[in-house]
């Protein structure tokens, strides 16, 4: 049985009727990370005698005769910026390359209650500064499709891991577009939910008001499974929102007859990809097919979007990075004969090139007589892009345009032009900054072989109409290609 190209939700049937252990699933997918992770690198931490021993214990829980959950005996890779308690957390970058996480991560635990399977920790951007995964102490992770390209980031690793069928689903975060614009560029479904939905508690902080974990799959059904799986109020979150949880699985398959669907022209940038662009259209004819109204609309403040981000991101990260100071914990230079001295230089050493570079926008946008000409003004152009989004789902049920403006790029050919760099996440950061839910799946593939991906918007906790659209948009799509690695 080819159990590393079934999804969750097929595992979880065989696991039920007994038809497969745990362990013979471990040890499939054990056998495929050590064949292709060496060309791909998505793991920073994979040890298999402590996936071959949670699995037997999983086995002995469901021989015992209790409940099998939706992922039990699941095997999901974690992103490497979310606590899990007595194995290594690194963000990627040196100044935590040793540090245990001494407590789990909500969503962790919220797995760990399904006796779920952790695989390991899945590479990324450092600190999740980044948008090709190319950022990270532990090496770039590649892009299955082509290992000359980018996976996308920061969540590189959790994306390329799915795509590679190193593991059926993982767990990312996304602060301006970092689950679904690497799932884009790897031709997998990944979904960033509403600001509060899934409790950051035990997520290592980039932008506080921005960050937000969730799902990477292979299909809608999964990601609406994991996606159910993790949310929910959390006493340690004081964002986390206190609101039931729908069951996100009965929104799939459902009429759309009706549904309306706005289509942002200030998204459908020049930069966009002729093809990109093409294959968004397909897939708005499909869904004009089915019964949609499908309308173009405008939302003035997106074109300040990027802008905005990348004035509020780096300051909210100025902030929280000044914790790694080596005296509490993580890397610490031993050579320094002064407290300043052995701050500059543990930073200096312990800090990538572009955590080092957002720090200092950070603390130059903070800093006095600066504050209320880009910070300030950031935060009120920021309520201006709310107020658009609100405007529009006061008429549409969802917004979709591309993910990504472009297909997946070489690795190295924007590394040198941070711009560049940053104009790939200029579909996705609005959704951020509004804190609402977005999803990202394959809509199509281009001439030179590489995934393309649609992004559906839906309102404040309203991702029921996000997994209703995107399911349409998966059954006509019927996306059935895999990289060949």
């Amino acid at each position: 049985m080819d159990l590393i190209n079934l999804s969750a939700h097929e595992l979880n049937g065989f696991i039920k009727s007994k038809e497969v252990s745990v362990l013979d699933i471990a040890q499939d997918y054990a056998q495929r990370i050590e064949s292709v992770d060496e060309k791909i690198n998505a793991f920073i931490t994979f040890d298999k005698n402590v996936f071959f021993s949670k699995a037997k214990e999983i086995d002995a829980y469901i021989r015992s005769g209790n409940e099998i959950f939706d992922f039990t005996g699941i095997p999901v890779a974690i992103k490497d910026n979310i606590c899990t308690k007595g194995v290594r957390t690194t963000c990627a970058s040196r100044i935590l390359s040793s540090y245990i996480s001494v407590y789990d991560a909500t969503v962790i635990k919220k797995l760990n209650a399904q006796h779920f399977l952790m695989v390991g920790k899945a590479n990324m951007d450092e600190f999740a500064m980044g948008s090709s995964n190319e950022n990270s102490s532990f090496g770039a992770v590649r892009n299955p499709w082509n290992l000359d390209y980018v996976p996308g980031g920061s969540s590189g690793g959790p994306a390329a891991s799915v795509a590679a069928s190193e593991v059926p689903c993982s767990l990312g975060s996304d602060t301006g577009g970092s689950i679904r614009q690497p799932a884009s560029l790897c031709g997998v479904v990944g979904m960033k939910p509403t600001y509060g939905r899934v409790s950051r508690y035990g997520l290592i902080a980039f932008a506080s008001s921005l960050d937000q974990i969730g799902p990477f799959t292979r299909d809608i059904k999964d990601c609406a499974a994991l996606l159910e799986a993790i949310s929910g109020y959390d006493e340690f979150d004081s964002t986390s929102i206190n609101t039931n949880v729908p069951r996100y699985k009965s929104f799939l398959n459902s009429d759309i007859k009706g549904m309306k669907v706005g289509i942002p022209k200030e998204l459908m940038v020049k930069e966009i990809d002729l093809q990109v662009k093409e294959s968004v259209e397909n897939v708005l004819k499909m869904l004009e097919k089915s019964g949609a109204i499908v309308e173009e609309i405008s939302l003035p403040s997106l074109e300040y979007a990027l802008s905005v981000y990348y004035i509020i991101a780096p300051s909210e990260a100025s902030s929280n990075l000044s914790r790694y100071d080596g005296v509490r914990y993580g890397y610490r230079n031993m050579d320094a004969r002064t407290l300043r001295e052995m701050y500059k230089k543990t930073r200096a050493e312990g800090f990538g090139p572009e955590v080092k570079r957002r720090i200092m926008i950070g603390t130059y946008c903070l800093s006095a007589g600066y504050y209320d000409a880009y910070y300030d003004k950031a935060q009120k152009v920021r309520t201006l892009i709310i107020n658009d989004f609100k405007n529009a789902f006061s008429t549409y049920d969802v917004l979709i345009s591309p993910t990504s403006p472009t297909t997946a790029f070489k690795i190295g050919d924007k590394v040198d032009d941070p711009l560049r760099m940053y104009l790939s996440d200029i579909c996705t950061i609005p959704v951020n900054l509004a804190g609402i839910p977005a999803i990202s799946l394959p809509a199509g593939i281009s001439k030179t072989g590489l995934p393309i991906g649609v992004q559906v918007i839906g309102d404040l906790l309203r991702e029921d109409n996000v997994l209703k659209i995107a399911s349409a948009i998966e059954s006509d799509v019927k996306w059935k290609i895999k990289p060949q690695i």
